[in-house]
């Protein structure tokens, strides 16, 4: 597997920094958010210790109880990059896309249980931010061709 292209450039940065300020506002959320961007082999780490699946996963939140604080997101930079070359859009892109649900999560939402709030919040501000399809919508997608092949849902 070829290395993800580091996002690590100052003007990605700052692009990056200034897409989650935005974010940020748009879902009303107070206080400081870290956002680490890390390996696959991190996130699988991460996933195992706060939610008991021994998986990489391309981002996981984790809402704050301190003042100040909304919390911390973790993005794996090499499964953004494997979604960004098959969506066909470049890494920065996926990123923002990763960071917008992961804001989404601090907020309050939970698209496992909230029936399909999040899924519209999160399509209303990829509108407003020009973002191509999230997360979400991926995931229902690849649902309904796994249900038409016959298929379980993993």
């Amino acid at each position: 597997m070829t290395r993800p292209k580091a996002i690590s450039n100052s003007t990605t940065s700052l692009a990056l920094s200034r897409f989650a300020t935005r974010a940020q506002r748009a879902l009303s959320l107070r206080g400081d958010i870290n956002i680490c961007i890390t390996s696959s082999s991190e996130m699988r780490s991460l996933n195992r210790r706060f939610r008991g699946k021994n998986k990489a996963t391309d981002v996981l939140s984790f809402p704050s109880q301190t003042r100040g604080v909304a919390g911390d997101i973790a993005i794996s930079l090499e499964i953004a990059a494997r979604n960004a070359a098959e969506l066909k859009h470049d890494l920065a892109t996926e990123v923002k896309i990763l960071i917008l649900h992961g804001m989404l999560h601090l907020a309050g939402f939970d698209h496992e249980i909230d029936d399909g709030e999040m899924q519209a919040r999160e399509a209303s501000l990829r509108d407003k931010f020009k973002l191509p399809i999230g997360l979400i919508e991926r995931a229902h997608s690849r649902s309904a061709k796994t249900t038409k092949r016959g298929g379980r849902r993993a």
